[in-house]
């Protein structure tokens, strides 16, 4: 495990102090996006909490995360389909210079015999 920082956050008005292995920028700009998404939920109705605006926000940053997850799977695995076509078509050109090669002999026997 390496070095934590220990970094100050305002989220929505709500000081926290958050150890972590990553850069101070990078989790201050985590930070400010959820507390824009939280200060936004709670700008849209005057029934929210702020614990309703957290939930609601953990919500939509996890729905977020799933479908990453599933769309990096789905493009991991046409990569591994255009891997395996390229494989193929590799070995398909490899035969056919083979054949070119034994085509060529034979026709230089030919014209030579």
């Amino acid at each position: 495990m390496g070095d934590l920082n220990k970094v100050k956050i305002n989220i929505a008005g709500t000081e926290y102090i958050v150890l972590s292995e990553d850069k101070e920028s990078y989790v201050k700009d985590l930070a400010d996006e959820v507390s824009k998404k939280m200060e936004s939920m709670l700008a849209s109705s005057n029934r929210y909490s702020m614990t309703m605006s957290a939930v609601l926000t953990a919500l939509d940053f996890c729905d977020e995360y799933k479908k990453s997850i599933t769309a990096s799977d789905n493009l991991r695995a046409q990569i591994k389909d255009y891997l395996e076509e390229s494989a193929k078509t590799r070995i398909e050109i490899d035969n056919a210079r083979r054949e070119i090669e034994r085509l060529n002999k034979l026709l230089q026997n030919k014209q030579n015999g």
